[in-house]
């Protein structure tokens, strides 16, 4: 586990940048890991959809941590959870929840900033000490986390426009002094924007693709250091299946199976 945790830590520091495709499940991590992505990371999203629950703090943190050891236990590469806000108001509960999250076989976390439920930043100060006591309990436990501190000033839009590229800059430099190992910005595409949260922030950034966000190859020339597609994969899964159900539905017929993975080869994914 410590030698994962470096592992990780190392794919931020150096090209070539490091893509995750976000996993939901064991099956969808070891797609990921049998493609060759040197690290698998999980979408709360996805995960929340396939629990039966909305995204956004609604799983109950056991059923989390429960689907994040079947994906550990399924790949050999490191695994990064998302663990939304936490699921703890306070540093030491946090601390806690990362210890459970660690021991469910994951070795990176991302933690954001928004207060549940709310369109709120928590406060720089708690949250940097959530993330300083996070890193200092992980590394006491013997395997050092590695911390993807996320901001959702851009993605939930908060403040005036002008004040945003500011405020995302000052609480990444101030995550990455209290511990963190990446700064995660969703919700920011333009290149122009990109470059500037590159140029400021001092470590590595992680962009959220989407759709108008520039290519893989374009963003680690930018010195973009991490790029995940958080729930995207889940979202194309399941609009999948609901063309599935519509073909069945409206034409009775099955061509949705000549694009369908042979049973053998499902069944050796998961030998």
């Amino acid at each position: 586990m410590p030698d994962k945790a470096e592992r990780l830590r190392a794919l931020h520091k150096s090209p070539p940048i490091l893509v995750l495709p976000n996993a939901w499940d064991a099956a969808t991590a070891r797609i990921v890991e049998a493609e060759g992505f040197s690290a698998v990371a999980t979408t709360s999203a996805g995960v929340a959809a396939a629990l039966g629950h909305p995204d956004g703090g609604a799983v109950p943190p056991h059923e989390m941590i429960e689907a994040i050891a079947r994906i550990a236990r399924a790949v050999s590469v490191p695994v990064t959870a998302d663990i939304e806000h936490g699921y703890a108001a306070t540093p030491n509960a946090a601390a806690d929840v990362v210890q459970r999250v660690i021991a469910a076989g994951a070795v990176g976390v991302n933690i954001e900033d928004c207060v549940p439920g709310t369109t709120d930043l928590e406060p720089l100060s708690l949250q940097c000490d959530k993330i300083a006591t996070i890193a200092k309990s992980s590394a006491k436990s013997g395997v050092r986390v590695v911390i993807n501190a996320r901001t959702d000033v851009f993605l939930r839009g908060i403040g005036l426009l002008p004040t945003r590229l500011p405020v995302a800059i000052e609480r990444g430099n101030a995550f990455l002094a209290a511990g963190a190992d990446c700064v995660f910005v969703p919700g920011v595409r333009d290149r122009e924007t990109i470059a500037a949260l590159v140029r400021s922030i001092r470590g590595p950034v992680n962009i959220l693709a989407t759709a108008g966000t520039p290519p893989v190859q374009e963003l680690e020339a930018m010195g973009v250091a991490r790029v995940s597609i958080g729930s995207g994969p889940a979202r194309a899964a399941l609009a999948l299946m609901r063309d599935i159900a519509r073909e069945l539905k409206t034409r009775g017929t099955y061509g949705f199976l000549d694009h369908a993975l042979p049973y053998d080869d499902v069944n050796e994914l998961m030998r």
